[in-house]
């Protein structure tokens, strides 16, 4: 079995199609079938089913697909790793995040970092939730990702490199614009704007796990995908939001009103990576860590919303 023959075999899977496989990795048909038969003789039965318009997976072929997607990811990786660890210089680097950071945060750091290593293209992928930020970097998507701590059973490194603070985003007309904060328990009676990204701590949304401590349950005017959606619907009236403050003031700028909560809502925000951080990974985090605007990791924590790690 040959990383070759892997990289045949996803290619035709993707295409659905030994033609076209063929020539989008210019190689003849039969060649290609060639190194597919030996791939399935390797690992004991047949991968793909030959249809008359197709083809489609076995059960084998199911089976053995995510490790090959993880294999030639894994290596695809590896060479990008060596080239960036010769002083951080040529080649790309690519970056994993959540869609709040990625609009909120990294544009200025994209930015620092193509002022101060012109070398290293980035490349960024970006996820609703951090559950599938940290399920695609295991299987090799990306060389390091930005978001809430994993869960403690990660295997690899873990670098903190700032705060997160959730505020509450409401009009500029709203009764609550004039004042500089506000706790929980004042909502009871208002409506909300949710947001698909929310994290979620104990199987509950956070703004459920939230006012349920504070005893009632929110009302929930409009449900969104994104964050940013979110935040345009409250600066409309349309209820009261959760966001990331770096979302409201970085991203979309003061067209509504911002609101700590009292005791403000913060987490821990890190790097993170499969394996350890060396050349260009090391020198974006470093990079992350000096540019990062909203308060240290080392800041005092504040309330139980840093509790919640990841969006699960």
């Amino acid at each position: 079995m040959s990383l070759r023959q892997m990289e045949y075999f996803l290619t035709v899977v993707e295409e659905e199609s030994f033609t076209r496989a063929a020539e989008l990795l210019h190689v003849t048909q039969p060649a290609l079938s060639h190194q597919i038969k030996a791939l399935e003789k390797s690992v004991g039965g047949a991968l793909l089913e030959r249809m008359p318009r197709g083809v489609r997976l076995t059960v084998m072929g199911r089976a053995f697909l995510p490790h090959a997607e993880l294999s030639v990811r894994s290596a695809v990786q590896a060479r990008r790793a060596a080239r960036a660890a010769a002083g951080a210089e040529g080649g790309e680097l690519h970056i994993a995040t959540v869609h709040s950071v990625a609009v909120g945060i990294l544009p200025d750091v994209f930015a620092r970092w193509r002022r101060e290593h012109p070398g290293v293209a980035l490349v960024l992928h970006e996820y609703a939730t951090t559950e599938a930020l940290e399920e695609q970097l295991e299987r090799g998507v990306a060389d390091l990702a930005v978001g809430p701590a994993p869960p403690r059973s990660w295997q690899g490194p873990v670098v903190p490199v700032g705060q997160e603070e959730i505020v509450l985003v409401v009009a500029f007309d709203d009764p609550l614009a004039g004042r500089t904060s506000v706790r929980l328990s004042e909502l009871a009676d208002r409506t909300w704007v949710r947001c698909a990204m929310e994290a979620v701590i104990d199987g509950q949304q956070f703004l459920d796990w939230a006012c349920a401590k504070e005893g009632f349950v929110p009302r929930t005017a409009v449900r969104t995908e994104h964050t940013s959606t979110a935040v345009r619907m409250a600066a409309a009236g349309v209820g009261v939001a959760t966001a990331p403050s770096h979302v409201v003031r970085g991203a979309l700028g003061e067209d509504c009103v911002v609101l700590p909560v009292d005791p403000s809502w913060r987490r821990v925000l890190t790097v993170f990576s499969r394996v350890e951080l060396t050349g260009a990974a090391a020198a974006f985090a470093g990079v992350l860590c000096d540019a990062w605007p909203y308060g240290k990791p080392s800041d005092p924590p504040v309330r139980a919303y840093e509790d919640c790690t990841a969006t699960r």
